[in-house]
């Protein structure tokens, strides 16, 4: 008798305690659990990977960890407070923002510093910090992008009146993002371009877009060769691109084809299944195997299936129920945005793993929420947090319809597109 009420008490606690969990982790719960074992893996990957880095600097890789954990810490943080914002306010907000994001771009090319021919951090006076201004700038783009594509939506069949203006800031992004980061501010330009044909830009002006894109790559390649000292990292871009094309001769071709190449070493070594945490030696000879090839390192400690498979589902699965939220969400600024920054962390996370496996030329971008890395780990549980904001107009709509605001309309929908105004 004392035995089955005690059972009945510790079912009790722990009912009592998933209640207060669900109280505080609100919105897509496995949305949730995909980012907390993303984080598991990230601290995993990290401190095993991390030594050749500690060698290097004549450090602990105790010290390297804590610093990873508290950035998840820090991220975990801004994750949970955002999940509780109405995302009404982050169209509002996003109006600021945008300028405030132009002006740290510009900012960082002059005045950012230089690593390896490149500007894209800039010092937080007082801190000792660097902020990498092109994830903010990418987060407000977006969230700017959904707002206006809202806003305007009934007159997107006017390329003058109703795309154009969308178009500009964009462009300005992406222009203050391209001298440094090439490859940043072709993945963001690509984002933007699926949100408006997602947000409901006919095709014919889709068409024009396209050409415009087309014509800027040619105007900008033929600038680079033309004139190479205005895009210092003109030289680097191309030569990524006609290495893995085949054609041409890079200068640093080989260089990058080597570090190809110990990364397929790397993953030829981990084999079909896991052989456990500390057990990879490529990173003693590969080149940052715990932010830009990390893939492969994870390959080679947990196998084909548990590593490579397994971290390429957990995206997918992201990428899924991120979908699910924008075309459930009721209101169509919340979709869009929802919409927005998944592909954005779900298309740079491919990018990094097709980099890994010969399938894309290299960029250095990281993989969210695994890398080694310092405020790019915060902004992406900034647009983790913000998707689970949407998530949370569908998973807790009472709740959501008093946190709205007054005079505020709500009607329900399942379409991407409806006639809601997300103000």
């Amino acid at each position: 008798m004392g035995k089955t009420a005690a059972n009945s008490k510790s079912q009790g606690d722990m009912r009592s305690l998933h209640r207060r969990i669900g109280a505080w982790l609100e919105g897509d719960k496995v949305i949730w659990m995909v980012t907390l074992i993303l984080s598991l893996c990230s601290l995993l990957a990290v401190y095993s990977a991390i030594s050749s880095l500690a060698y290097k600097t004549d450090g602990s890789s105790l010290r390297f960890l804590f610093k990873q954990a508290t950035m998840l810490a820090l991220g975990w943080g801004v994750m949970l407070l955002v999940h509780k914002v109405n995302f009404r306010y982050f169209s509002r907000i996003s109006q600021v923002l945008i300028w405030v994001a132009a002006a740290l771009l510009l900012l960082t090319l002059i005045f950012g510093a230089d690593i390896n021919e490149a500007k894209r951090w800039l010092r937080i006076p007082f801190i000792g910090l660097t902020l990498q201004t092109s994830d903010f700038a990418k987060v407000v783009l977006v969230t700017f992008v959904a707002r206006e594509l809202n806003n305007r939506r009934t007159q997107l069949h006017d390329f003058k009146r109703g795309v154009f203006p969308i178009l500009i800031p964009i462009g300005l992004i992406c222009f203050l993002i391209l001298p440094a980061d090439f490859s940043t501010a072709a993945l963001l330009g690509l984002v933007c371009i699926g949100m408006l044909f997602i947000g409901g830009v006919p095709f014919r002006h889709m068409l024009k877009i396209g050409g415009m894109g087309v014509a800027g790559l040619f105007m900008l390649y033929g600038l680079g060769k033309a004139a190479p000292e205005l895009l210092p990292r003109f030289g680097t871009w191309a030569g990524r691109l006609e290495r893995f094309a085949g054609v041409g001769n890079a200068s640093d071709g080989d260089a990058l084809e080597y570090q190809i190449e110990l990364a397929q070493v790397a993953i030829n070594r981990g084999g079909i299944l896991p052989q456990g945490p500390g057990s990879g030696t490529s990173r003693n000879f590969l080149p940052h195997p715990y932010s830009d090839m990390i893939y492969a390192f994870i390959i080679e400690e947990w196998g084909a299936i548990m590593g490579g498979l397994g971290l390429v589902l957990l995206y997918i699965i992201l990428l899924y129920r991120t979908i699910r939220t924008a075309t459930r969400c009721p209101r169509h600024f919340g979709g869009l945005l929802a919409m927005g920054l998944g592909f954005l962390l779900v298309l740079q996370a491919m990018i990094n793993m097709a980099v890994a496996v010969r399938l894309f030329p290299t960029t250095g971008q990281p993989l969210p929420l695994v890398s080694y890395g310092g405020t790019s780990m915060v902004f992406t549980c900034l647009s983790i947090g913000m998707i689970l904001a949407v998530s949370r107009s569908i998973t807790n709509p009472d709740q959501w319809e008093n946190d709205r605001g007054i005079g505020e309309s709500r009607k329900p929908s399942n379409r991407m597109v409806n006639t809601e105004t997300a103000t």
